[in-house]
C-alpha cells in the first residue's frame, strides 16, 4: 500500500486530496515536526532533504508535492497526450512556484497576486477547470493554494505564532471577491468529497 508521510501545515494534505480523488488505497503517516521526526535517519532515508511530504509506493520513493502529483497523475490518473501532460506540468509548476510565491511571500503579494488572479479569473470564466472541462492534478496544485486563502482567515493559528501568523496577516490582503470566477472555482473545489476528506478535514472547512 502506498504510504504518504506528512506533518501539520505541510503540503501533504494536497497530495492526500489527489489520492482521495484517485481513490487509491494509502496509509497516512504523520510525523511530529516539533520533535523533528522528519530529521530522523528513518525518514532521511526516504527524503534526505528532511522535508514533507514524501511517498513510498512499493519500492519507489519520491518527495516534493509537485513531483508526487505528477507521478500519481502519470501512474494512476486518466490517460493524457504528451501535450496534455506538458500542460499539466506547467500548471503544477505554476502553483508550486509562481502562484505560491506571489501569495505566501508578503513582499510579492500586492505586486504579483492581483495580476495572476486576474489572469486566472479570465481563464475560469471560459472553462470549469484549468485544463478544460475535467478535473485534473492541475486543479489540486493550484486550487489547494487558492483554497488556503479563505481557510487561513478562519484558522486558529495560536499554536503556530510565528510563521503562520505572518502568512495569515499576508493573506488578509487577498480579496477573492474581486475575482468572481476564481471564487466560484474555489467554492466548487472545496465542496468535492475528496477535498473534504483531506484538506477540509484538517482545517475544518
Amino acid at each position: 500500500m502506498l504510504k504518504l508521510y506528512g506533518g501539520v501545515l505541510s503540503r501533504a494534505s494536497i497530495v492526500q486530496w489527489y489520492l482521495e480523488e484517485l481513490q487509491i488505497p494509502y496509509e497516512y503517516i504523520q510525523l511530529d515536526m516539533h520533535v523533528e521526526d522528519h530529521k530522523q535517519p528513518e525518514f532521511l532515508a526516504i527524503n534526505p532533504m528532511g522535508r514533507l511530504p514524501a511517498i513510498v509506493d512499493e519500492d519507489f520513493q519520491l518527495w516534493e508535492s509537485g513531483a508526487i502529483l505528477l507521478y500519481l497523475a502519470e501512474k494512476y490518473g486518466d490517460s493524457l497526450t504528451f501535450e496534455q501532460r506538458t500542460i499539466l506540468t506547467q500548471w503544477i509548476l505554476f502553483g508550486n512556484s509562481t502562484l505560491s510565491s506571489a501569495i505566501l511571500v508578503k513582499e510579492n503579494l500586492l505586486r504579483e497576486a492581483p495580476e495572476l488572479l486576474t489572469a486566472l479569473n479570465q481563464i475560469l470564466q471560459r472553462q470549469s477547470f484549468l485544463m478544460g472541462d475535467r478535473f485534473t492534478a492541475a486543479d489540486v496544485a493550484v486550487g489547494s493554494l487558492l483554497a488556503y486563502i479563505p481557510i487561513m482567515m478562519r484558522m486558529d493559528v495560536s499554536a503556530y505564532p510565528d510563521v503562520v501568523n505572518e502568512i495569515k496577516q499576508t493573506m488578509t490582503k487577498v480579496d477573492l471577491n474581486l475575482y468572481p470566477a476564481v471564487l466560484e472555482y474555489v467554492k466548487r473545489l472545496t465542496q468535492r468529497e475528496a477535498f473534504q476528506k483531506s484538506i477540509g478535514s484538517r482545517y475544518k472547512t
